[in-house]
Formats: structure tokens, C-alpha cells, sequence
């Protein structure tokens, strides 16, 4: 069994290892070689920070306690990168253009440069991250404690044994911070020795879950089906609330945490050296939450099943590798979960500390009176002082939180009540990316009501122990009032203390953000950075030098930022702006340009709002003239309604292509078609009229003709003039139908006896060619609305052509008729060689291709049927066809009993 001290000693040589792989990944770095560093892989591991201890140990845990409720917090991010990447994209646009430092500095940037925004949205953060560093200690101290209770030598004392283990974990991750996290001052340039640690401690903790996960399902439950045969199984996903408000508001707040945790919005904007590594993050990061959420459900279902009542649900990645005698795979667990710990720690710390030290602690020691602060570099100095104090007090909240919250059995608790606390940035963050008409007060109002809502019905009750001063506030609400209960306001009871407080600080937060906004106006500043920031992809770098007119003497802007850069950075910016040697003496002041640059290179380090104050000391003149921003705004607005209008023109055409493509497509056939309608025409025209020429010239030049002769060849000429008139009939017939010209009857009629009397008149032309007629199944009553002369013509087309075009030795057509619905069906057989799908029969002049028996055929016998049936409001179709015969299926609507009377 492994001891707690020899866990210990892997502990901080892992910690070693972090160092070196920073150390190194750092001078290599500076050395030139980053192209892995910088590579779309590297991103999205780093982005895995959103994993901590929380999703290896708390999901277990959560999962354990409320089924399949886990899986929410990996649905948000996945929903957040795969549909809403437009976000994040110009999130990471907005941070490379403008060097956003942190989400503090976004919100105030956009805000007019804020400090009182600044100011607010550091301290919600801090206090918001508070609870999830806590969570961090605890999980490792828990760790700790499982192998402590483990370890069967009762005289193998850990050399921590006296002490606290949560201070020790603090303390390292404190130092691994402030020698990796504070290197460097621009806190817009990238940490590569940090983001490699990161990286590398994502494959650590998701090869030490799967690794657990496949011991589990298949070394102690013996395969998934095994698993989920468990009685435990049924309990864990069915006994619990699926898809239910909470299950919304988990999801919800999980893909805003994405976005809004301070460590989130550090890794995923400032850290990005390439927007387009998003691409690859937008299918990557979800797979990467898909494995390593893979087995958080059997582990929770195998222990609750095998572990003893009152095992801690949140340990199982400890426990059943223990249970089993697995001491190396849970010494695997415990290096996942520390790893997932201290990447959390790390980045958060470094993001606080950044945004304390950039928007409350530098501005506050610049503005004291009597500092002596004009030597080169002094800022520099005093902010990487600050930064590194400030993560030794961050770490330290979230220690003393640890303890005041040590009644806490729950981790996913805990990091739900920061979810929370983070949230309240949305809703400026949508005014920041969306919201031409969001202001500062606006965003004052709700980002205030917010946080205080949140402190009152999430953070205040986490903090409740048995028998204190805030258990009583919560169970009784304040001086007793039950209406201001922090998990109960205004009588909402029974609600769940994630949705209750998700209700009140969101939704306060976010209509008084949007109703103050609506009653107040932009200041000049805050119009402009609204169309910078709202259109920044197609806004220049260096607008706002064309709307604030200012200048400054180029000696003392120099030596501001000499005191933030130093003196190499200074120089080699100077003379990027004056192009050439520098005699600062000699060279006229600095225009609105040239400041702009210099105050976005100095907020890469200090912030937006900080560089703005500190350069508007020295800037001379500065005014912002709203007609130019009104100009940027129309301008920006133009090309909006221009790309619009362009699109609309693009479907508009497109369209117009598609419906000249159809007219093109039906104009060629129609031209086949009159091409076809001519030859045919011509060909039947021609046939008769030969004939006729040619009996009519024998009668003419022929004296020896008998009478008998004479007779007959008059004969062939009478028939040969009646099938020419048939044919100009047919075709007067189809031009007036499909003219509308042709005047069909609508009288109730009845289509039985119509089928008996066209069943009598073809039965002659029936035995004339051997071919059998059969009356087959036949309705008792029908009654239609239609044409009966017309009715009677379409039998008679059908019958004839089945008749005709028969070629079966032993041929024979068959009609059945029934009754189906609304509707009156007549069908007509045969067993002839059947009509090819690619023949088009209903068209004009259109015979089948193997109907070659009757050449006599105009071919508009079908279409002029099709036509008469359509006007009778039926239809006439093949409902089956193969070289076994032919089926025409005529249907016509029934009509009702009392239609039937008329």
C-alpha cells in the first residue's frame, strides 16, 4: 500500500517536472523555437484548463448524486464552440487588435475605458474564483486523506501529517505562479512556458480517467453491459430529474463559463496567437470533454455499487483502484486530478492577478501623493511586484475559503456557486460584442445588482455553517422577514437553491443592464470604442485616430513609457513612430496617431483604462469630435446596408438564374416537342394523303379499272380521308383543351354503366384480334361529377390501346373499379409487353416504344385522355408496368350522398 509521504514526494516531483517543461518551453521559445508551442494542437490542450478537479473527481461525484446532471457541464462548452465559434472569433479578434489583457479590461475598453468598471469586474472576479480554487485545495487535500485512510502502516506518519495539506498545495502552486506567470510584464504576450505546462497536464489527467475508466468497466465490473446490469445503474440515471430548469440552467452557465472564467477568457483570447486555431478548437475541444467525460457514469454506477456505504462519491477515482490493490493506477488518479488542479490554479492566478494589478492596485499607487516613481522601468518594477502579491493573496482567499467552507460534501457545489458569480459578465460581454446602444451606467447597474444577488443567495449560504450567524440569515432570512430568505425571495420556496439564484442575479443583472441603457446616453468615448469594438472586422487599426484629436510633446511620452516598457522597448517603439534617430529635443509633437499606437502598446501591460488615464495627463487638446465618430458609425452602417443589399441582389439573381434555367430547360422542350408535333404531324398528314393521291391518280388515269376495283380503291379513299379527319380532330381537341377552350359537362353521372357500354362497343374489335375482355371486380353504387360522352371517350382510348397494342399469344384486358374513400377507382389491364418507365406516353405524339403494333396511332389518344380526366378534377396514371402487362388507374372524386341527389 502507498504511503502518504511517497505520494507527497511523486506530488512535487511532478511539480519538478512542470518546472523544467516550462523553463525550457520558455527558452526555446525565446530562442525562436515555438512552431509546436503555437500550434493548433497546443491551443486547444490549453484550452482544456477548463478541466480541473471538479470534472475528474466532482463528476463522479455529481454523477454519483444526480445521474446523468454531469453531463451538462461538458453539453455548454461543446454547444458554445461548435454553434457560437462566430463569438469567440471576434473575441479573440477584439483581444489581438485592441491587446485586451483580461475580461476586466474588454469590458471596461468598450465602456469608455472605465476605471469604475475595471475596478468592479476585478473584484466579481476575484471573489467568483474564490470558491473555485477552494474547490481545487479540497480535492487534493481529499487525495491526500484517501491514501492517509489507506495505508495499512500505522507507523508510516506523513511528514504532513501535523500540518495542513491544503496550505502545502497553495503554497507550491503560489511559487510555480509567480516564477512562470509573472515573467513577463505585457500581459498581452504569451506565456509559452505556462501554456506547455497546461498542455501537457491535459494528456496527463485524460490518460489517467480513461486509464481508470477502462480498469473499472472492464477489470472489476467485467465489460459495459456488466455495468449498466448493476442495480445501482437504474437508480443513478432514471431516479433523477432529466431536462428539467435546472438541467437548462447548468448547461446555460457552463457555456457562459467558457467564455467568462477569468482563466477561460486568459487561455482561449489571450493566449491565441492565431484566430484561426479556433477552426480546429471548434471540433477538437469537444471531442477532448467527449473522452474525457467517457467514464464518469459506469465509475459512479461500479461505486455506489461495490464501495461501502459512506465512501465519498467524489473519491471513486481513488477508491476502486485502492479497493482493487491497484496502488500504481490510483497513484495515476491522484496525478489526473493534481494536474487538473494546479492548471486551474495556475492559469486563474495569473489572469486575477493580472486584472488586480492593472485596474486597482497601479492606479491607486499612481494616484497617491509624494510617489517617487520617475526612474526608468519603475512601473514595470512596481506592476510585476504587485502581480506576484497579488497571487499570493488570491491563493490565499481561496485557502481561508477552503476551511470556512469545510462542511461542504459536495464539489460540484462549489463550483457551481463560481459559475454562477462569472455569469454576471454575459450580459455586458453581448453589449461589448452586439450592443451598439449599451452604456456604462447601464452596465454599471446590472453588473451591480448582479453581483450582490449572487453574494446574497449563492455565496452567503455556501458560507452557512450549523449554528452560526449565517444560518440563521438563510434559514430565517434577515431580522426573521421569510420573504428575504437568500434561497427563498419573495416566497419563491421550493425552487432549487442553482436555479433560484441563477433567476434573481442573472435576471436582475440583465434587465437593468438593458433598461438603464435604454434611459441613458453614450459619452463621447464610449460611442467611439461602440463602433470600434462592434465593428472590428471592418474597422483599420488606428480609427480612433481619426475621431479624438489630440497631441503630446514626444519627450515626455517617452519618458511614460520608458517607465512602464523600459528603456530597450521604448527606443525600438520611438523609432518605429518617427521613422529614424531619435533627437526628442528636435521632433514636433506627437499627433492623434501616433498616441493611439503608444496607448495600445502601453495597455498590452497595464490595461486599457490605466494607459488611457496615465497618456490623457500628458495628451494636450484632447477632445473626440462626435460628428467623426457619427461618421464612423454611418460609414460602418453604410457597409452594413451595402453588404445587405448586395446579398439580397445576389439571391434575387440567383433566383432569376434558377427560374430562366427552368424557362431555358422548358422552352427546349417545348421546341423538341414542336419539332417532334411537326415531323409527327407531317408523317401522319402524309400517309393519308398518299394514299388518297395515289387511288385518286388510278381512278383519273385508268380506263381498264372493273367496277369492282373501282369500288374498292374508293373505299381505301374514304377510310384514309376519315383517319385525316380524325387526326384534325384529335389535334383541334388537344389545342382547345390545352387552351381551356373545350367546354366539359359537370353532371352527377354513373361510371359503372359507362364501363358496360364501353365494354360492349370494343368487344367486337376485342375478338377481331383474338383478345379476351373480362368485367372483373366492379363497384356496386358509385356516383361522380363528370362528363359521360367525355368518360365514355377515355374507356374507349384505354380499351382500344389495350386491345391494339397486345402482342401476348393468348391476350386478354381486364377492367375492375372499387370504391376507395372519397374516392372512385377504375382500373384497366392487359397482358401485353408492358410500357418502359423512360417512355413518356401521356405526352403528346408520344407512343411506346414497343408498341409497334398499331403504326396507325396519332399518339394524342392518351394525352387528351390525361386532359379530359384532369378537368373532371381526377387523374389517370400507371400504377404498374413490367413486361407482363400494363395497369392504367383511373380516379375520380365520389360524390356524397347528397351531392348524389342533385
Amino acid at each position: 500500500m502507498l504511503s502518504t509521504n511517497f505520494v507527497l514526494l511523486i506530488a512535487l516531483a511532478y511539480v519538478v517536472i512542470l518546472f523544467a517543461l516550462a523553463f525550457v518551453s520558455e527558452r526555446r521559445a525565446r530562442e525562436g523555437h515555438d512552431r509546436l508551442l503555437r500550434s493548433p494542437l497546443v491551443y486547444t490542450l490549453s484550452i482544456s484548463v477548463y478541466c480541473t478537479s471538479w470534472t475528474l473527481f466532482g463528476a463522479v461525484g455529481s454523477a454519483a448524486r444526480n445521474g446523468l446532471e454531469f453531463a451538462t457541464i461538458y453539453l455548454g462548452p461543446t454547444l458554445m464552440f461548435v454553434g457560437w465559434w462566430f463569438l469567440l472569433r471576434k473575441l479573440v479578434r477584439i483581444g489581438h487588435v485592441y491587446r485586451i489583457t483580461s475580461i476586466a479590461d474588454l469590458i471596461s475598453s468598450r465602456f469608455g475605458k472605465s476605471a469604475t468598471l475595471g475596478v468592479m469586474v476585478t473584484c466579481i472576479a476575484v471573489i467568483a474564483a474564490t470558491p473555485y480554487i477552494a474547490l481545487q485545495l479540497k480535492a487534493v487535500t481529499a487525495s491526500f486523506e484517501v491514501f492517509n485512510l489507506a495505508s495499512d502502516n500505522s507507523e508510516d506518519a506523513s511528514i504532513i501529517a501535523d500540518t495542513d495539506p491544503g496550505f502545502w498545495v497553495a503554497l507550491t502552486m503560489a511559487l510555480f505562479t509567480i516564477l512562470f506567470g509573472t515573467r513577463n510584464l505585457d500581459a498581452n504576450e504569451h506565456n509559452p512556458g505556462v501554456v506547455a505546462a497546461i498542455a501537457f497536464e491535459a494528456i496527463v489527467k485524460l490518460f489517467a480517467i480513461l486509464a481508470v475508466g477502462l480498469f473499472v468497466v472492464f477489470g472489476i465490473a467485467g465489460g459495459v453491459n456488466e455495468v449498466f446490469q448493476l442495480p445501482t445503474a437504474e437508480r443513478i440515471i432514471y431516479d433523477n430529474e432529466l431536462f428539467g430548469w435546472r438541467w437548462i440552467n447548468m448547461m446555460v452557465l457552463s457555456a457562459i463559463a467558457i467564455v467568462c472564467l477569468p482563466r477561460q477568457f486568459q487561455i482561449t483570447v489571450v493566449e491565441n496567437s492565431d484566430e484561426n486555431h479556433l477552426r480546429t478548437a471548434a471540433w477538437a475541444f469537444p471531442l477532448y470533454l467527449f473522452l474525457i467525460s467517457l467514464f464518469v457514469l459506469p465509475i459512479a454506477i461500479v461505486g455506489t455499487a461495490l464501495l461501502p456505504a459512506g465512501t465519498n462519491p467524489d473519491m471513486f477515482l481513488l477508491t476502486l483502484p485502492l479497493s482493487a490493490d491497484q496502488d500504481l493506477l490510483a497513484l495515476l488518479a491522484f496525478i489526473g486530478g493534481f494536474s487538473s488542479a494546479t492548471s486551474m490554479v495556475i492559469v486563474s492566478s495569473i489572469a486575477l492577478s493580472i486584472m488586480v494589478s492593472n485596474h486597482i492596485v497601479v492606479p491607486l499607487i499612481l494616484r497617491m501623493p509624494r510617489r517617487n516613481l520617475n526612474t526608468s522601468g519603475d512601473i514595470k518594477h512596481l506592476m510585476l511586484i504587485t502581480r506576484r502579491i497579488s497571487i499570493a493573496v488570491i491563493l490565499l482567499l481561496g485557502y481561508l475559503y477552503f476551511h470556512l467552507s469545510g462542511e461542504s460534501d459536495a464539489l460540484a457545489a462549489m463550483g457551481l456557486i463560481a459559475f454562477v458569480g462569472v455569469a454576471q459578465f454575459f450580459p455586458a460581454m453581448l453589449g461589448v460584442l452586439y450592443w451598439r446602444n449599451a452604456t456604462t451606467k447601464g452596465t454599471i447597474a446590472g453588473l451591480g445588482a448582479g453581483f450582490i444577488l449572487w453574494i446574497y443567495t449563492s455565496f452567503i449560504p455556501s458560507l452557512s455553517g450549523p449554528g452560526g450567524v449565517l444560518t440563521s440569515l438563510v434559514e430565517y432570512g434577515p431580522w426573521g422577514i421569510e420573504l428575504l430568505k437568500p434561497q427563498a425571495m419573495f416566497g419563491l420556496n421550493g425552487m432549487d437553491p442553482l436555479v433560484h439564484s441563477v433567476f434573481w442575479s442573472l435576471g436582475s443583472n440583465a434587465a437593468l443592464f438593458v433598461l438603464v441603457s435604454v434611459w441613458t446616453a453614450h459619452r463621447p468615448l464610449e460611442k467611439l470604442q461602440s463602433a470600434l469594438f462592434i465593428d472590428v472586422f471592418r474597422n483599420l487599426v488606428g480609427s480612433e485616430a481619426q475621431v479624438m484629436h489630440r497631441q503630446a510633446a514626444i519627450k515626455d511620452l517617452y519618458k511614460l513609457t520608458q517607465r512602464i516598457l523600459g528603456p530597450v522597448e521604448t527606443h525600438k517603439l520611438f523609432e518605429e513612430l518617427t521613422g529614424g534617430e531619435l533627437i526628442l529635443q528636435q521632433l514636433p509633437p506627437l499627433d492623434a496617431r501616433g498616441i493611439a499606437t503608444i496607448e495600445r502598446r502601453l495597455a498590452g501591460n497595464i490595461g486599457a483604462s490605466t494607459a488611457h488615464a496615465l497618456v490623457s495627463q500628458i495628451a494636450s487638446g484632447e477632445t473626440i469630435s462626435m460628428d467623426e465618430i457619427i461618421k464612423l458609425v454611418d460609414e460602418t452602417q453604410q457597409v452594413v446596408e451595402y453588404s445587405h443589399r448586395l446579398e439580397q441582389q445576389s439571391r434575387q439573381l440567383r433566383a432569376t438564374a434558377d427560374e430562366l434555367r427552368g424557362v431555358n430547360l422548358r422552352l427546349q422542350k417545348l421546341d423538341a416537342q414542336k419539332d417532334e408535333f411537326l415531323s409527327q404531324v407531317s408523317h401522319e398528314v402524309r400517309t393519308p394523303m398518299t394514299s388518297i393521291r395515289s387511288f385518286a391518280e388510278l381512278l383519273l388515269n385508268n380506263e381498264t379499272l372493273s367496277n369492282e376495283q373501282s369500288r374498292r380503291f374508293i373505299g381505301i379513299i374514304h377510310e384514309e380521308s376519315l383517319r385525316l379527319t380524325r387526326l384534325l380532330d384529335e389535334i383541334l381537341e388537344m389545342s382547345h383543351l390545352e387552351q381551356g377552350h373545350l367546354q366539359i359537362e359537370s353532371a352527377p353521372i354513373d361510371p359503372e354503366t359507362i364501363i358496360d357500354r364501353a365494354l360492349e362497343t370494343c368487344h367486337g374489335l376485342a375478338e377481331q384480334h383474338g383478345a379476351m375482355l373480362i368485367s372483373g371486380e366492379r363497384a356496386t353504387i358509385a356516383r361522380v361529377r363528370g362528363d359521360a360522352e367525355r368518360l365514355y371517350q377515355v374507356l374507349i382510348n384505354l380499351l382500344t390501346n389495350a386491345i391494339l397494342y397486345n402482342n401476348n399469344a393468348r391476350p386478354w384486358v381486364k377492367v375492375d373499379s372499387q370504391n376507395t374513400g372519397s374516392h372512385y377507382e377504375l382500373d384497366v389491364s392487359d397482358n401485353g409487353p408492358g410500357i418502359p418507365e423512360t417512355d413518356q406516353v401521356f405526352e403528346k405524339f408520344s407512343r411506346g416504344k414497343q408498341n409497334t403494333a398499331n403504326p396507325k396511332g396519332s399518339g394524342l389518344g392518351l394525352a387528351i385522355s390525361r386532359r379530359l380526366v384532369q378537368k373532371m378534377n381526377g387523374e389517370l396514371t400507371i400504377v404498374n408496368s413490367s413486361n407482363q402487362g400494363t395497369r392504367f388507374r383511373l380516379r375520380l372524386p365520389l360524390l356524397d350522398e347528397d351531392s348524389g341527389n342533385h
